[in-house]
Order: C-alpha cells, then structure tokens, then sequence
C-alpha cells in the first residue's frame, strides 16, 4: 500500500490531476486517503491477539498539530472568510488528513526489518529514477511528459520548461525545480546507505554494484540542477549520510562524490560559472531578497491571530509569496501551530536517531541514520520554499516521518529479539552468554 502511495508520489506529474476533482484530484491525495481509512478500520478491528503499544512521540506531535489545525480552521470559518478562500482552506484539511494517514499506516504498518529495507531500498530507487528523468530534461531542453495530457480522464495543468541562464532547471515531475531538487536530494542519504549495506539483503545479489546508480544520478541530478537550495541540499545529505556509512566508506563516498561533480562541471561548459555566480551574487539574488523581506512582513500578517494564525490554507499568494514554509505555517497557524510542525519533524528525527542507537544490528542503525539524515534535509531545504504547498515535497516528508517512527519499534523488538536468544542460550548451554547475533544471521529480524 505504502509503495503504490509512492510511486504515484513520484511517478504522476504534480500538475496532473483526475478531471472534475480539481485540487483533490492528484491520485497520491486520494490514496493517502484510503491509507488512512485503512488505518482507521483497523483500529477499530477486534484481535485474535494483542501487541504491546510502542510509544511514539511522533503521534503524539501529530495529534497537537491536527488538533490546532481544527482549532484555526474553525476560528477562520467563524471570522468570516472570502469566498475564495473557503475552498483551500477546507482543500487543505483534506491534504493534513492524507498525509496522516499516510504517516501513521507507516508508522503500525512497518513492523520487521525486512519490510523498512523494502521499502527504502524502493525510496531509493524512485529518487534514482525521478533524478534520471530530471537529467533527460536538462539534456533536452523539454519536459518529457506532454504526452500525459492525452490520456482520458485527466487534467494537466500547464507546464513548461524553467530555465536559469542557458540553462535548463530539471523539474522531473515537480510542479517546480525546488520541489524536485528537494525530492531529490532527501532520497540520497537513503540510496547511499542501501547501496553501502547491499540494498539491506540478508543474502547480497551477485551485483551489488547496481545499488550505486540511484546515488550516482542522484548526486550528477543535484549539482546540475542550477539551484542554491539543491547544492545546499545536496551538502547536508552528505554530510547527514556519514554516521550511517562505514568508516571505510566515508573518505571513497565523499572523493568519489567530488571527482565525479568536478567531472560534470567540467564535461558542462559554463556551469561551473553558473554555481559559483548563485552564491557569489546571492544578496542582489531575487529570491534571497524575497526570503528577507518575507521574514519583516511575519509580525504584520500575525499580529491579528499570533497564537493560532489566520487558518491553514487562506494565505492565498495574492497576500504575500513567502518562500518558507516554515514562516507560511507561521502566518496560517500562528505559534502553536509552528511549535507543532516542528515537534513532528523533531519527533521524527529523534526516534530515528534512538533506534540507531538502541538497536543492536548495525543494518538497522544505519536505515535508522539515513531517514534521520533525509529528514534533517527536507527540513532544512523548507527554509527555501512553501514545501507543503507541493504534492511530492510533502508527500515525502510524512512519509520518510511514519517510517522513523518504525524504526523506533522494530529496535525496541531488535533488543526484545537479542534479550530472548540470550535467554534461549542459557536456558540450552546452562551458562551467561554476552555475544550479540549479527544482522546476517538473525532470520526473525527480517521478518
């Protein structure tokens, strides 16, 4: 179920959508929503046997969030509202609903080692192809997908190709190139700790080089994509990646990495001159002032609601463009909402961080420190726009935030698994044993 969300994240254009449903109708929303209906109905399911509750502050956080959501929108809808702005707002609670559902399916859903592997190994895989795609359309110059509108049954907004000088900005199928360079660059610490681990197989393929494709694409995709935010991404996935590589990895990543970007700015004329004017012209870059006279504008549009904000989806862009998401959450739920976001992203940092730790089998600490790494990376590049205002940008972020919180029970069951062969060997050889299984050889933690 998760994957089929997944490939429709990434594989539908973010523009396309089902005709008659409008903003409702891209087909990630609708699925999100089933997924949560699942959810629900298995909550309400009588079971043959009970499982011991993990807690999970991720819930917790979710929970706060959704509550202050209700608290705005009802507040929003008792001000009084223009007609135009009734429909997002009320867009937008749908949208919060899908991403839960989503998040907590991930979250009770993945419950052994081998299905996290599975499905990381297929986050890789979908940031390696929608990194290809994005390729293909830097080297052509066209989107590749016009052929999309022709198919019954679907809108596709218009589209075409952005560029930044001479040249082209892949989007992939983002509605933007932020969007697709945060896709991007967030699926890289995973598509190097599955290509480091042998795509987390308890028996390796005969090819396991084949898992360094995604990571290769991924990092060409990022520094041509003519981005400050990508290149910055970029750095960060990088530098998140480490504490889930093997010290014997991290020198040959981080050369082979270099070799391989200074390879394409020099097989690209231009390009590297391109980058370096990003960062050299920075201050008289329009965006970067954008981004700071956004942030003297905030107490102006709070002032009215500071505690609750003005309603999640009314700050219609006719307002004001903030290109931060953070700050936008800021204006539409004011400071408990902000407080709320951001207790979720940390919750979901956190629990990955402490099952890459508490988990005794070196396979899960390093699945555990590669979400943290693209959590910490999707939060990072919302500083450089409105993320939760595209499909695939904030599809991944509930999506990679469930899957966190999956880690943290399956390393509570890791521990539980160790302390009882620890148990069943003293039971058997009638003496204390401290020897700790490895991941290759513990058949229950795959499943």
């Amino acid at each position: 179920m998760l994957t089929v969300y997944l490939i429709l994240l990434v594989a539908v254009p973010s523009n396309t959508s089902i005709s008659g449903l409008g903003s409702l109708g891209h087909p990630s929303l609708l699925w999100g929503l089933i997924l949560l209906f699942w959810w629900l109905l298995s909550k309400l399911q009588a079971r043959a046997y009970v499982t011991v509750p993990v807690r999970q502050p991720l819930r917790v956080a979710l929970g706060a969030l959704t509550v202050v959501v209700l608290v705005s929108f009802a507040a929003a809808m008792l001000r009084g509202q223009p007609a135009d702005q009734i429909s997002p707002a009320t867009t937008a609670l749908i949208r919060l609903a899908s991403w839960g559902g989503v998040l907590l399916v991930a979250m009770d859903g993945i419950r052994t080692h081998a299905d996290a592997a599975k499905l990381v190994r297929r986050m890789a895989i979908a940031g390696g192809a929608l990194a290809a795609l994005g390729l293909a359309q830097f080297v052509t110059g066209q989107t590749l997908l016009d052929w999309i509108g022709s198919l019954p049954g679907l809108t596709v907004d218009s589209a075409g190709v952005a560029t930044r000088g001479v040249f082209t900005r892949a989007s992939g199928t983002a509605i933007h190139p932020l969007e697709y360079g945060t896709a991007v660059v967030a699926a890289l610490p995973l598509a190097i700790t599955v290509a480091v681990h042998q795509g987390f197989r308890p028996r390796p393929r005969s090819n396991p080089g084949v898992w360094w494709v995604p990571v290769a694409l991924i990092l060409i995709a990022s520094v041509i994509a003519v981005s400050k935010s990508a290149i910055i991404g970029l750095a960060i996935a990088l530098i998140g990646s480490m504490p889930a590589i093997p010290k014997r990895f991290r020198w040959a990543i981080g050369i082979g990495g270099g070799i391989l970007a200074l390879g394409v700015l020099a097989l690209v004329p231009g390009m590297f001159g391109t980058i370096v004017g990003l960062f050299a012209g920075a201050s008289d870059d329009p965006s970067t002032q954008s981004r700071t006279d956004a942030l003297a504008r905030v107490p102006e549009f709070i002032s009215s609601s500071p505690l609750i904000g003005q309603g999640f989806g009314t700050f219609l862009p006719r307002y004001y463009i903030f290109d931060n998401a953070w700050v936008l959450l800021t204006v539409e739920l004011g400071v408990f909402g902000l407080i709320c976001f951001a207790a979720v992203a940390m919750a979901a940092i956190g629990s990955a961080l402490v099952a890459g730790v508490r988990s005794p089998f070196d396979d899960t600490r390093a699945m555990s420190k590669g979400l943290a790494a693209a959590m910490i990376t999707i939060c990072v590049l919302f500083l450089f726009f409105d993320g939760l205002s595209f499909p695939i940008s904030a599809g991944l972020f509930f999506l990679v935030a469930g899957l966190t919180a999956a880690m943290r029970t399956i390393s509570i069951s890791d521990v539980e698994l160790v302390a009882g062969m620890r148990r069943a060997s003293r039971a058997e050889l009638g003496r204390p044993t401290t020897a700790l299984p490895t991941a290759r050889s513990a058949d229950s933690h795959y499943g």
